[in-house]
Formats: structure tokens, sequence, C-alpha cells
């Protein structure tokens, strides 16, 4: 964390803040924070700061009419089991929304759906007890990976949000995943593009739940 009152502290430092998440009290008057608490395609896993999701999707509510911060706390390779094993300290208090964005890493890992969802629901119920608002993003399994396992593992995000009453944005990959321009070389983590149509689909979603606030 950044120390705005520290001398050595550099305008430009002060100038990075809302990209980097990090707000003086003044910063924070201008709008209710988001938290996306989430993996490598949160964190923005090669490329800058600018193009990852946190600053897209600041600027994509900005277009909104909008006044938010949005605050990254993805972590890369994170699974579900990581997620709920820090989302008390990643999660800062002064946080409004909270978009859920984690399960890509378990898909890959072929990890249990029943662990997955157990892993969520801890991490739903330990924001619900701190009275956040949720945005669940869900992630879609391909068929290739097994008919019998992606429906098991698709299920949960929407069971969640319906039994939980979250809002809720079935895919965070969509138009992306299956579009090799919107992907880095990797084929896998969207590319500048493919992170800005991410944001743009994502923002009404999060604008309608942070009205929703108190």
């Amino acid at each position: 964390m950044v120390d705005t009152s520290a001398p050595f502290v550099s305008r430009r430092t002060l100038l990075a803040l809302p990209l980097l998440g990090l707000a003086s009290p003044a910063l924070a008057a201008r709008g209710k924070v988001v938290t996306l608490l989430g993996d490598s395609i949160t964190a923005g896993l090669g490329l800058p700061a600018a193009d990852a999701l946190p600053a897209q999707l600041h600027l994509a509510l900005n277009r909104l009419g909008v006044a938010n911060i949005v605050r990254g706390a993805g972590v890369s390779g994170d699974t579900t089991a990581g997620g709920a094993a820090r989302v008390d300290f990643s999660v800062r208090p002064d946080t409004a929304v909270v978009v859920v964005a984690l399960g890509g890493n378990d898909l890959l890992q072929g990890l249990d759906p029943r662990a997955t969802r157990a892993n969520l629901e801890k991490i739903l119920g330990r924001l619900a007890a701190r009275r956040m608002g949720v945005v669940l993003a869900g992630i879609t399994a391909p068929p290739e990976i097994g008919r019998s396992y992606a429906r098991d593992f698709n299920a949960i995000f929407a069971d969640l949000a319906r039994t939980r009453r979250l809002a809720f944005y079935p895919d965070l990959l969509a138009g992306v995943g299956r579009n090799p321009a919107l992907k880095q070389s990797d084929g896998i983590h969207p590319n500048a593009q493919g992170v800005r149509l991410i944001a743009s689909r994502l923002a009404p979603v999060v604008a309608k739940a942070l009205a929703q606030r108190a």
C-alpha cells in the first residue's frame, strides 16, 4: 500500500493511485468502491495497468455516468480456494460492491465442481456477513472438456446467483473466449481489446449493483 501522507511519494505516484485502486480520502469521495476479487484475468496478466480490467472497468463505468473507484484484487493462478482464504483481507471495508470472478483456474485444473461451489459459498457468505454487494461473474466450461463435467461446473454460478439473489454476469469471457483476435499469444488471457469488451459488457451489471447500495 502506498502511504499518500509520506513526503517521498511523487506526484506521478499520486496520479497513478486510481489505476492502482489506492485512493486518498479526497479521491474516495468521488465514487463508490468496486473490488475485483479474481485471478489473472482481473489481475491483468500480460498487460500494462492501464489496459487491465480494473482500469478499463473504471473507464466503462465513467462512460455510463457512474462515479466509481475500481480496486483490483486479482491474483494470477488463484483458484476459488485461494479466494476463500484471502477474501477477508483482499476486500477492504470501504468496498460497496465486489465482483467475484473466480473459477477459471479450477476449470483448468479439472477440480471437483463440488469443491468449487463450496469455496464460492464461503466467499459469498463472508461478503454477505460484511453486508457488501456482490456481482457474481461465471466462467463457462467448454463441452470439449467433457459434457458431464461442463454441465456440473456451469451450473454452479447460475445456481448460486439464484439462491443468493445476486447480480449475475454469466460468463466473464463472453465474446472473447473463442475469438483468437481478442486473446494474447497464450490463447487464454484477453488482450487489451478483449479486456475493453469485457469491461463494456460487465459495466452495466456493476452499475446497477452500485445503484442499489445506499
